[in-house]
């Protein structure tokens, strides 16, 4: 593939996965729109992409390997541009709600389907290598969602943010149509429509509960409901595929210890990196006085390891295999999360920028091997099937670890912005809240790194 045709899938991937995280630098403006949104149409406002683009990557993955995957790069850029319109000219929260899904859904049929045409188009001896560049782009993305929020939100106001990937949209689907080769596609591919929409239903069973966990509480009648139902339709999804003879995805791929380390791998290192989004916002706003565009750019020293450090991690993990990369990169992000875990109203901003840059550097180190030991582990023919379950561990790793910090601030933090008693409040409940994640990611790590056994000697 050409440089450019590289750096269109990139881009494609950055946009897609930084609208996860730019709404949220929003939330003030939405709160005080002439929408009037409640705290649920609020949180829903901000959560309806998360949870369409987690619950449809699977089965979108799997249509863009029966039916092209770069058809469904450009459905995908076709649907992100619809439900960007939709949001940005919503007249209530209704709509604004159903635009962020069709985002949503947009960026399920994207993600899988630059990494399928990446794989495709690459030798096996550069894939890492190639995994390392869709990898940064994806880390890069969260990043750009919250500068891009952040300036919007202070200078343009919460539309202008949907506005902007209008046409932004449309010009990566011109350059898209021109410079991305055109992937074979796979007829005999299963799509199983009764299996997608068992495992549709389940995942978004599964994340609304835990978005909905920190706000509802654990032992709620919604959250408990929202876990069993999507309990039960996990069983009939696993039931009906172990019997058809063409299912979407056979369950029994878990049984490859490398793929359950890498799906438990990717879902662990953004459950950290999420930990860390969510408080960062509101650390830097309430406690250290920046505004929503200083807050944005603050996060700045999060691109330097992801920008330097995977070509050096696939790299290790082509010498050495995926064991050294991993469990060195979790544990940065560990101990990154436990560095931020000290930060009050009197740390000064770059000592907190060198904490960030110790997470950079683990994040970058330890996706690309992880990335590798999901997708290596299907056939060929699942390319997409393979990106989309990737995927799928990063947003549901990410969810987690927003309920996650959200329970324990929420726990911890009673008293009002702005109080005497908030800043030391808030300082000691982010505290707790990072160093619960960090304990939980330490624990992941000994299970991933235990997964895997040392390559052999060449």
């Amino acid at each position: 593939m050409s440089r450019a045709g590289l750096l269109v899938l990139c881009a494609c991937v950055l946009v897609a996965q930084g609208m996860v995280a730019a709404v949220n630098l929003l939330i003030p403006l939405l709160a005080a729109s002439s929408l009037h949104p409640d705290a649920g149409q609020l949180l829903w406002a901000v959560d309806a992409y998360v949870i369409v683009f987690a619950a449809l990557l699977i089965p979108a993955g799997a249509l863009g390997d029966r039916y092209g995957r770069k058809g469904a790069l450009l459905a995908g850029l076709g649907l992100f541009a619809t439900g960007a319109v939709l949001s940005a000219t919503a007249g209530s929260s209704a709509v604004l709600i159903a635009g962020r899904g069709v985002c949503g859904a947009g960026a399920a049929l994207i993600m899988p389907a630059t990494m399928s045409v990446l794989l495709h188009l690459t030798p096996p001896e550069r894939r890492s290598q190639a995994l390392a560049t869709w990898t940064l782009a994806a880390g890069l993305g969260g990043l750009a969602g919250n500068v891009g929020g952040g300036l919007a939100g202070q200078y343009l106001g919460w539309r202008a943010l949907f506005w902007i990937v209008v046409p932004l949209a449309g010009l990566l689907a011109a350059a898209a149509a021109r410079l991305v080769p055109v992937v074979p596609r796979r007829p005999e591919a299963s799509v199983d429509p009764l299996g997608a929409a068992l495992l549709t239903a389940a995942l978004v069973a599964v994340v609304r509960g835990i978005i909905e966990g920190p706000a509802e509480g654990w032992g709620s009648v919604r959250v408990l409901g929202a876990f069993a139902v999507g309990a039960l339709l996990l069983g009939a999804f696993t039931g009906y595929a172990l019997r058809t003879a063409r299912p979407l995805f056979d369950p029994r791929v878990f049984a490859s210890p490398r793929l359950r380390a890498g799906t438990l791998g990717i879902g662990a290192a953004f459950f950290g990196l999420f930990s860390l989004f969510f408080v960062n916002a509101q650390y830097l706003q309430y406690v250290k006085g920046f505004g929503p565009a200083r807050t944005g750019l603050a996060i700045v020293p999060l691109t330097i390891g992801m920008a330097l450090v995977p070509r050096y991690g696939a790299r290790l993990q082509d010498r050495f295999g995926p064991r050294l990369p991993v469990a060195a990169g979790m544990l940065l992000i560990a101990g990154g999360l436990l560095l931020v875990s000290t930060a009050d109203a009197g740390t000064p901003y770059p000592l907190y920028g060198g904490y960030l840059f110790v997470l950079s550097v683990g994040t970058g180190l330890c996706a690309p091997a992880l990335t590798v030991s999901v997708v290596a582990s299907l056939p060929a023919h699942q390319a997409g099937l393979g990106s989309g379950l990737n995927t799928a561990a990063r947003e549901i790793g990410a969810a987690l670890g927003v309920a996650v910090v959200g329970t324990v601030l929420t726990s911890r933090l009673h008293a009002a912005v702005g109080t005497p008693a908030f800043t030391p409040q808030f300082t000691a409940a982010m505290s707790l809240a990072l160093r619960t994640s960090a304990a939980a990611l330490l624990l992941a790590t000994a299970l991933v790194a235990t997964a895997y056994r040392p390559r052999p000697p060449a």
